[in-house]
């Protein structure tokens, strides 16, 4: 693959200003991060990339003593020049990162494991760790109560205060010395009304009742509540029927959690209950890893807007709902970019206006292997995104890597296929970098209640109804039939060495939203 850095440049066609050939910059074999056949990470012993001489120079006839390769075909070492971004680096993608190729256009060469170019089928599991390593851990962030549902606390958080700050009572009624109401009934004066709220009370003097309201601050010298049921609920003297036990109805200082306590541990997920004891003890916002911003973007020219009027050969695009609804579902923030045409420049042009803030670009569509496939033609010239076939169905075309220093992944276009990929690849990766400790879905096994069968070698993933310790496959296995995929509540994991599966046969499930 070929990257040209000529300053300034637009974006172009295939071959820059009046299709005119200049010589290429070529790209190293897993620079920028990006996993080898194994899942290998560029590591400090790989080599750069060293410019080419122009195809067009007396020197691009043959095979110099500075690029012994054919001109095209060679892997520079040398060159500085680049403008595409280590993913070490802190820049944002710029315009001269999705700058067209100014290369001749040799032949391409389809050697296993090239940048940029389908290699051979991979495992679920190699795939999967490739995108893991694009996307390391979120940076730490402190966000108020109202917008922490669903974060993973990044540290141990202590408590302002004990819990209760105070002793407080557990009831309406009245508080008392337990010495005046042994002889029952016991009849007192009511010298004080205390509600809750009330930073200052008087102390309770013998043979004396202060009526004290729920959560309301005990005055001193009271030794237990007489809720008001036992009672005449008189104000001026009060008749109490019923004798209390010692520090009856009374909450003490710090019987829930004492000043300076551990309260809520790092690596806690922040549900609701978590949230209130997080304002109980007197935090506005916890410290947690940050919600990563997804940009989710479909690619098509035959994509209209839901709402539109079709015409002959479009369809209602659908993939940006489906993945946006996926990517906040598994904590992210989504933000979608409706459907660019199968055009270049303007897909090039999209993303670069639609990342500068982006942790995550997905995109669907437009990686198989057919004629107008623009985001593998796209990001194959830029050289740091690869795509491969992975053993697996629906789903099997996939693509990752980086645009300057935001990480991508390509999903397949058919909406079944897209979702399932998410499922697989995206959203456990989402989930660990928020610091989630089980990133994955809830995983069960149940019996088939009727045969099933699979490719052989690639794991299938068939839409399932699970309900009562069993699971039926729901539909076809066309990758385009969505309406099955909705009134499906599990993933039906057949793996890839067996093609066949009988009723009452064991097998995976992966459980979705509407599950028992």
């Amino acid at each position: 693959m070929c990257l040209g850095d000529r300053a300034g440049a637009d974006l172009r066609g295939r071959h820059g200003i009046g299709g005119r050939r200049y010589g290429c910059l070529l790209v190293e074999r897993n620079w920028a991060g990006l996993s080898g056949h194994h899942g290998r990470a560029a590591g400090e012993n790989d080599q750069p990339h060293r410019r080419c001489e122009r195809a067009d120079s007396p020197a691009s006839t043959g095979r110099s003593r500075s690029c012994p390769e054919p001109h095209g075909a060679c892997i520079s070492r040398t060159c500085s020049s680049s403008s595409l971004l280590h993913p070490n680096q802190s820049s944002r993608l710029t315009r001269s990162d999705l700058r067209r190729p100014r290369c001749a256009r040799q032949p391409r060469r389809r050697a296993i494991g090239d940048v940029g170019q389908d290699r051979d089928v991979r495992t679920v599991e190699e795939h999967r760790a490739a995108v893991a390593a694009l996307f390391p851990l979120m940076p730490v962030e402190v966000v108020p109560l109202a917008q922490a549902r669903g974060l993973v606390l990044a540290e141990d958080v202590a408590s302002v205060t004990a819990l209760p700050p105070f002793d407080n009572s557990a009831m309406d009624g009245y508080a008392v010395r337990v010495a005046d109401v042994t002889v029952l009934p016991a009849t007192l004066p009511v010298a004080d009304d205390i509600p809750a709220g009330r930073t200052s009370v008087s102390a309770l003097e013998p043979g004396t009742a202060q009526r004290i309201m729920t959560g309301a601050l005990l005055p001193p010298g009271a030794e237990a509540i007489v809720p008001v049921e036992h009672t005449d609920a008189r104000t001026d003297r009060v008749t109490i029927e019923v004798a209390p036990s010692p520090r009856a109805h009374i909450r003490s200082i710090g019987e829930d959690i004492t000043a300076g306590q551990v309260a809520l541990s790092a690596g806690t997920v922040l549900y609701p209950a978590q949230l209130g004891l997080g304002a109980a003890i007197g935090h506005a916002g916890l410290p947690v890893y940050r919600r990563p911003k997804v940009v989710v973007l479909s690619t098509g020219s035959e994509l209209v807007e839901p709402g539109r009027t079709l015409q002959p050969g479009q369809i209602y695009e659908s993939n940006t709902a489906l993945l946006c609804a996926a990517v906040e579902d598994a904590g992210a923030s989504a933000r979608a970019v409706h459907f660019v045409p199968d055009d270049v420049a303007q897909f090039l042009a999209t993303v670069e206006k639609e990342t500068a803030d982006a942790d995550l670009l997905i995109t669907s569509g437009g990686v198989s292997a057919g004629a107008y496939e623009v985001v593998k033609d796209a990001f194959s010239d830029l050289g740091t995104v690869s795509f491969v076939k992975v053993a697996m169905q629906p789903g099997g075309p996939q693509g990752w890597g980086r645009v300057g220093a935001v990480p991508v992944v390509t999903l397949p276009g058919n909406p079944v296929s897209a979702f399932v990929s998410f499922e697989v690849f995206v959203r456990p990766v989402l989930r660990a970098a928020m610091g989630m400790p089980v990133p994955d879905r809830p995983r069960v096994q149940a019996r088939l209640i009727a045969d099933v069968v699979s490719p052989a070698g690639k794991r299938q993933f068939l839409r399932g109804f699970f309900a009562a310790g069993q699971v039926s496959q729901v539909g076809g296995p066309g990758s385009h039939l969505l309406a099955h995929l909705a009134r499906a509540n599990c993933l039906v994991v057949i793996p890839e060495d067996t093609e066949q599966m009988a009723a009452g046969d064991t097998v995976d499930v992966w459980l979705l939203e509407g599950a028992p």
